[in-house]
Order: structure tokens, then C-alpha cells, then sequence
């Protein structure tokens, strides 16, 4: 899949090639969040970013979700497609909540900037928000958080995992580390989305003081993205929870055999 999705890159750099173009730069997240926590399929990105930078093309990673040792394996969830962007755009979690935001890029394109122009950024630079964005980053190491959204994350994909084996309004289970995804869907065939069932679920979980939300293109899919220092006893209450509602009768309505 990763090279059929890539061809489609490739198609769109030639036909700005064929009008005497070429693409300024090619931005993708590494794992796609609000488009259904869907993780990209194997050598996607190595492919994609070989085809736009042969027609001069940059590769910018959007990390603002998926960034900062959330997929567990790898700090940065790009490198789950062994991929080096040229630009990489920081967010939410660098500030825990406090707002700040950075991009990262090569010495050689940030070179660009010494061109005559001055470049001003208005709250560029704020102490205050480098100085939190460096507490985030010692925290997260001294307490590794990484580490915990590997393990936890590992263990409670593999008991969703699970639940999709009993509960046929779970269609697929799917993400890595703390980034997770579950996809309702009224008929395990055709996956047709279960939009409702999705937002009865939020609600009456939420009604528990567990707070999920829907993604992708159907409303359909419950967003885990826990914060970092969720862990498996956190994972367990929600397992519990979670299976009690998933058996409350409107649930088990309107679903198609």
C-alpha cells in the first residue's frame, strides 16, 4: 500500500513538472490524527520524499500530534518510516498545555533567512515558553515518559485488540505507542461507519470522567491520546469502563449481523 499511495505523489510531481513547475514542498503527518488515527502503510514516506525532492521539492513531517516520544518506539514518528525530513513543525505537546510552538530544519535552509530580508517573529523566542518547553523535555526524560507510552501503549492495544474479538462494533484497532485508534462500524464486512454509536459511547464514558473523542471522516473513530503519564493501572480503569458501556443495549442495537 505504501507504494500505491506514494505513486499518487509521484503522479502530482509530474504533472507539475509537465507545466513547467515543481512542487514547492510535500507536508504530511506521520501518523495521520485527525483523519482517523490511521498510522501510514510501510515505506510510504521513504517513497514519497524520494519522488518530490528528485523534482526539487522540501519533505515537511507534522509532528504537532504524533511528536515527542508519543509513538513509544521513536521520539519522532516519523522515524517509524526511517524517513529524515528537510522541515519539522512542532506543537501542543513541546508546552504541556502552555502555548508554544517550533519548527526544526536543516542549517541549509535555514541559511535561506540571511538573504537582506529581515525575518520578525512577535512572540518569537519568549522566555517564559522556552523555559517551559525545556522543563517538558528534562521531565520527559527523568521520568521516561517514552518509555511508558511504549509499554502502556503496547498492552492496551493488545486488550482492544481483544475487545474487537467480542464486541463486532469495533472494526479495527490500530496506532502505535500512546496514539491509538478504534473504528465503530455497524457491519464488520463492509465497515460502514457507526458515527452514533461513537458519540453515545464519548458521552456515557465521559459521564464516567473518561474523556475520548471522535476522528476521521465518519466520526467514527475513538481517539486514545492520553496524557504521557497514563499508565497501566490508568489503562486498566479504562478497559473496565469501557467494556461496561460497550454492553449497554443501545449499543447492541441497529448493528448489522
Amino acid at each position: 500500500a505504501g507504494k500505491l499511495y506514494a505513486d499518487e505523489v509521484l503522479k502530482i510531481c509530474e504533472k507539475l513538472f509537465g507545466q513547467g513547475k515543481k512542487p514547492a514542498a510535500f507536508i504530511c503527518e506521520s501518523m495521520l490524527g485527525c483523519g482517523g488515527h490511521v498510522p501510514l502503510p510501510g515505506g510510504f514516506l521513504k517513497q514519497s520524499y524520494q519522488h518530490v525532492r528528485q523534482y526539487g521539492g522540501l519533505c515537511i513531517a507534522d509532528e504537532v500530534q504524533v511528536g515527542f516520544g508519543r509513538a513509544g518506539k521513536h521520539f519522532w514518528s516519523f522515524e517509524l518510516q526511517n524517513v529524515v525530513p528537510d522541515i519539522v513543525t512542532l506543537g501542543k505537546p513541546i508546552g504541556n498545555g502552555h502555548p508554544l510552538g517550533a519548527v526544526i530544519t536543516t542549517q541549509k535552509i535555514a541559511e535561506k533567512f540571511a538573504n537582506g530580508m529581515e525575518y520578525f517573529n512577535t512572540f518569537g523566542g519568549n522566555q517564559v515558553s522556552c523555559s517551559v518547553g525545556m522543563a517538558v523535555l528534562d521531565i520527559m526524560e527523568n521520568k521516561g515518559l517514552q518509555q511508558n507510552a511504549l509499554e502502556t501503549g503496547s498492552w492496551l492495544k493488545e486488550e482492544l485488540e481483544m475487545l474487537k474479538n467480542v464486541f463486532p462494533l469495533i472494526g479495527d484497532v490500530r496506532g502505535e505507542g500512546l496514539f491509538l485508534g478504534v473504528e465503530l462500524v455497524l457491519d464488520p464486512e463492509t465497515r460502514e461507519p457507526a458515527p452514533l454509536q461513537a458519540d453515545y459511547l464519548v458521552e456515557r464514558l465521559k459521564s464516567r470522567k473518561i474523556l475520548l473523542s471522535t476522528e476521521g471522516p465518519g466520526h467514527n473513530v475513538l481517539k486514545f491520546k492520553p496524557p504521557m503519564f497514563f499508565n497501566h493501572s490508568d489503562a486498566q480503569h479504562l478497559l473496565v469502563d469501557l467494556q461496561k458501556v460497550l454492553r449497554e443495549s443501545p449499543l447492541q442495537k441497529n448493528l448489522k449481523a
